[in-house]
């Protein structure tokens, strides 16, 4: 191996610009909730027409998260990294300025879901895999997740204020500006072993490497685990507001829920990602999805009052995205590092098609019936399935017999 790829980049350096860019890419997408209604009444749109486009988006997500794993394992984080800012740039603006559904699908959905594959945790926790020292790598993971988590609880106050001050098209074009930030914070992420327009050496192919996840059994748990945390995190972070609403609650209310999962996430997911240092991972999983099901359960049981909402998004803050670092870290360990963004791509395109039909069968449902309550019973179900799912997840690393030949 040559000298360079040797090298590492500090700890502090991989957080920083790391957790900035994760920070701006998921704190702008945890608002998308914020112009389903301003969105639809201006263009006179069904709210399915708004929900279909956000299914979209999570499923391009989750596809071209895939690809863009694959494109950093072999290049580098950098590069993706820079290509997801652009189209992220373009796919807000296209979001704003789309005159038709077809349009609107298009740039909301597909150039934005493509943008996100580059700019959120396939490529981060790539580069912390390669960087960080396995001591440490459950724990840095778990301080990105939660800067992702700090991310919404900044943005989505700031993307209602923008709303409400200039209006929902000219809201959407200041973010556009805004995320072209993550270009300079991708510079600090180049990696010394990348520098030359190659990856290290390897001891598997990418076929080698998938072969070996899809037949062993605890990865195709861990995939159905995170296909349930898709499905209820992005029904309740675009369909809660209306949700509220329709319940008679005030806009601020939502905004300020939204936001407090985002705050009460920060500490749920730095916790998570330190407790995968010292816990079973498997263990810290199935609490978290069961007590999703918990938590949503005695939400719609109990009468609907801001305090009720608001002390539902802390909890729920709490076990928000704290499913991100104990499973990547858990692929990590088990298959290595040489291939996580493209194996943590391929669990994300779990995750996604989970948000798909979470936040599809929202909008389906809701003009159905007029009631956003089949799709939280399902949830609750989902999250018991998920619990029980990862319990059998075995976390040490896998035994290869012999190397492999790339």
């Amino acid at each position: 191996m040559p000298p360079a790829a040797a090298r590492h980049l500090s700890l502090v350096q991989v957080l920083a610009c790391g957790a900035a860019i994760v920070t701006l890419s998921m704190g702008i997408r945890h608002g998308f909730g914020l112009w389903l209604q301003p969105i639809t009444q201006a263009q006179d749109w069904s709210r399915e027409t708004f929900a279909f486009a956000m299914a979209i988006q999570n499923l391009a997500w989750g596809f071209f998260g895939i690809f863009a794993g694959m494109l950093a394992d072999r290049f580098g984080a950098f590069r993706v990294l820079v290509a997801g800012a652009v189209l992220y740039a373009l796919g807000l603006a296209g979001m704003a300025l789309s005159p038709t559904p077809f349009l609107f699908t298009l740039t909301a959905g597909v150039l934005i879901g493509a943008a996100q594959a580059g700019t959120t945790y396939a490529v981060i926790y790539g580069v912390i895999g390669r960087q960080i020292d396995p001591a440490r790598r459950s724990w840095a993971m778990g301080v990105a997740a939660a800067a992702g988590s700090f991310g919404q609880f900044l943005m989505v106050p700031v993307e209602g204020f923008l709303i409400g001050g200039f209006g929902w098209q000219t809201a959407l074009l200041a973010l556009a500006m805004s995320v072209l930030l993550a270009v300079p914070l991708a510079w600090g992420l180049r990696e010394p072993g990348f520098a030359a327009g190659g990856a290290p050496q390897r001891d598997q192919t990418i076929a080698q490497a998938l072969r070996e996840a899809f037949k062993y059994p605890s990865f195709q748990l861990l995939m159905a685990g995170y296909f349930v945390c898709g499905f209820q995190v992005v029904f309740i972070g675009v369909h809660m507001p209306s949700y509220l609403r329709d319940e008679g609650l005030s806009p601020q209310v939502a905004s300020y829920a939204l936001a407090l999962i985002g705050l009460f996430n920060v500490f749920g997911t730095y916790i998570a990602g330190t407790l995968g240092q010292r816990l079973a991972r498997r263990k810290i999983l199935a609490s978290i999805y069961l007590g999703r099901s918990v938590a949503i359960a005695l939400f719609l049981w109990a009468p609907l009052t801001p305090m009720s909402v608001y002390v539902f998004s802390a909890v729920m803050g709490l076990l928000w995205l704290s499913t991100v670092p104990p499973t990547n870290a858990t692929v990590a360990q088990i298959f290595g590092v040489a291939h996580l963004s493209m194996l943590g791509g391929f669990v994300f395109f779990s995750h996604q098609i989970g948000s798909f039909l979470g936040v599809w069968l929202g909008g389906l449902l809701y003009d159905r019936t007029g009631s956003y309550d089949i799709v939280w019973y399902i949830a609750i179900a989902l999250g018991v399935f998920a619990a029980l799912v990862n319990l059998p997840v075995r976390e040490s690393p896998i035994v290869r017999r012999m190397p492999q030949p790339a």
